[in-house]
């Protein structure tokens, strides 16, 4: 059993980003030193919020992150060429020492693919393809590639990873058609915070059925997802301190279309968030290790709480639930 945090480097504009850097060399120095196993940063470009880009941001924490691995959850990876992430990857591969985790999605938001003159339609296609140029890149030998995106003429890139044949490849999908997809590649499915229980459990099964179906084993398989963590005394002391920030936060997505996060915050509330007193965080722990879920990523961090806060939060589960998975 694996435990991470996701790093919501998300600002409001105007926001000192020197500043906001420096705490997040802390809390990495923080989450290391209390034992955990990965830190990942998120991706978006023309926000709403002030959001440094993820490949910047953790080459700054690679000196602080001790064994961790870092990795991106996710990268948008239709909206860059395969040739720059290849080789961009591959540096921070290299600085690291091999502990990158590549973690890629499609994307959804309209602004961005228009901004970059992409079709959002396109988006799927562009990510596979994508995908296998940079796979093949980091064979180290010359890639001639003609497909239905991107054209390359006997090139080789210039950095290969230490990792061989690359870094690993988390897939993120928030939908049974992206699954399957992802099961059928034999990749990770890195699955949302924002879904209920019953629904991430569902979805693991059948991604694993696909998956073995496709002809892949899971000796040494990876099933991570993202959570939300707020460790108190209770749910409700955990909902006082974290409650209105995770809120704001999810918020932020209406305006992208995700409207659901204003219309059933409810029962997001009560059947995704991973809030409560150890003994609850836990059982959900356990609950959804039983299922098959073997890396938990958490977020501790969401708009206007205070860094002070989410340490506690990471330090409090650290010491009062992490022991009890550790063998």
């Amino acid at each position: 059993m694996k435990f991470g945090i996701l790093l919501d480097h998300q600002y409001e504009r105007g926001d000192d980003i020197a500043r906001r850097t420096s705490e997040l060399v802390e809390y990495v120095q923080h989450i290391r030193d209390l034992g955990y196993d990965s830190v990942f940063g998120i991706h978006h470009y023309l926000s709403s919020l002030s959001t440094p880009q993820p490949l910047p941001l953790l080459s700054r924490l690679i000196d602080h992150s001790g064994r961790m691995e870092l990795g991106t959850g996710i990268l948008i990876l239709p909206l860059g060429h395969p040739v720059h992430w290849a080789e961009e990857i591959a540096t921070i591969d290299q600085m690291s020492g091999g502990r990158f985790v590549l973690g890629i999605g499609a994307g959804y938001r309209e602004d961005e693919f228009a901004s970059f003159g992409i079709e959002r339609r396109t988006r799927v296609s562009r990510m596979n393809e994508a995908l296998e140029v940079m796979q093949r890149l980091w064979t180290g030998e010359k890639v001639t590639h003609h497909g239905k995106h991107f054209d390359l003429d006997g090139v080789r890139c210039s950095v290969l990873p230490v990792q061989e044949p690359g870094p690993p490849v988390w897939v993120g999908a928030n939908g049974p058609i992206g699954i399957k997809r992802i099961a059928n590649q034999g990749l990770p499915w890195l699955a949302p915070s924002n879904v209920r229980r019953n629904w991430a459990v569902g979805n693991l099964a059948d991604y694993r059925e696909q998956r073995r179906a496709s002809g892949f084993g899971e000796e040494g398989a990876v099933f991570p997802i993202h959570r939300d963590l707020c460790v108190a005394d209770s749910f409700d002391e955990a909902y006082a301190i974290a409650g209105d920030a995770v809120r704001r936060s999810y918020g932020e997505y209406v305006q992208y279309g995700m409207d659901y996060f204003e219309s059933q915050w409810e029962g997001i509330k009560r059947k995704a968030l991973f809030f409560g007193s150890p003994d609850d965080i836990a059982v959900k722990v356990q609950d959804f290790a039983e299922a098959g879920f073997n890396h938990f990523v958490f977020r501790a961090q969401w708009l206007g709480l205070p860094m002070e806060r989410s340490m506690e939060i990471v330090e409090r589960f650290a010491s009062e639930v992490m022991p009890r998975f550790r063998t």
